[in-house]
């Protein structure tokens, strides 16, 4: 395999406008992204960015960013069209797509993820799931469940469903962190495909590849990442850079 990875930004968000330059113990946090990506040593990093401001934070700390249509629709769509200007050629046939607003993501979780691809030539996409927080978590619709066929070991599992919903029983339930490494082929695949029904029913977007008969492979870790969202998630993540 030869990895590369894309970090979608944009200043647009609802919730946080700005999100990608917020100050987290002096870095934006883009920056902070940005390194914890570099310090997976996977492949090289970068961002693909939907703003000028964004592209200039990046290349102030010494990363690379690449300025993209700030009118695409999707964080894939804006990773596919960094590609076709990093790598026009197709030398990288896997593709880390890593959210922006993870500033303290573990290296090795990203590892972890292309790590999927490696061990199992079925998988056309990998992604990370972590335990439960809380068992409030089960009955939350903004938590993510994924439903998984787990290998015995217990780190590893093939995805059978996402889902909002509630989920019952004695088994683990696994959050779904927002990572995903795809093949070359299957990320072009993905994104010229229409929203599938069962996609805008559930408002998860990797239904759609489940749906076009992609296998999703997950890893493990050990608790999902500080994800910044909104005003409270942004002093929590500015509490962390404090005490660590």
């Amino acid at each position: 395999m030869n990895p590369i990875v894309l970090i979608p930004a944009r200043m647009a968000a609802t919730r946080l406008p700005n999100k990608p330059l917020a100050d987290i113990g002096g870095l934006p946090m883009i920056v902070r992204v940005l390194r914890q990506a570099q310090a997976a040593n996977i492949g090289p990093v970068a961002v693909a960015a939907g703003d000028p401001e964004i592209v200039a934070a990046v290349e102030a700390a010494g990363g690379r960013a690449v300025l993209t249509d700030p009118a695409l629709p999707s964080g894939s769509d804006r990773i596919l069209a960094a590609l076709a200007v990093l790598d026009p050629a197709g030398a990288h046939d896997v593709v880390i797509n890593l959210q922006g607003d993870m500033p303290f993501v573990d290296p090795a979780v990203l590892s972890a993820c292309a790590g999927q691809l490696a061990a199992h030539a079925d998988a056309d996409i990998a992604t990370v799931v972590a335990p439960e927080a809380t068992s409030a978590d089960r009955a939350n619709p903004d938590v993510v469940k994924a439903v998984l066929a787990m290998d015995p070991e217990g780190q590893s599992g093939r995805a059978l469903y996402f889902t909002r919903s509630t989920l019952y029983g004695d088994a683990p339930v696994w959050r779904h962190i927002g990572i995903y490494g795809y093949r070359r082929a299957a990320l072009e695949a993905f994104n010229a495909a229409a929203p599938s029904p069962l996609e805008l029913r559930e408002k998860l977007e990797q239904l759609r590849a489940m749906e076009l008969g992609l296998t999703i492979r997950a890893a493990v870790a050990d608790e999902a990442p500080i994800s910044v969202d909104n005003p409270s998630d942004l002093q929590a993540a500015r509490d962390h850079a404090e005490k660590n």
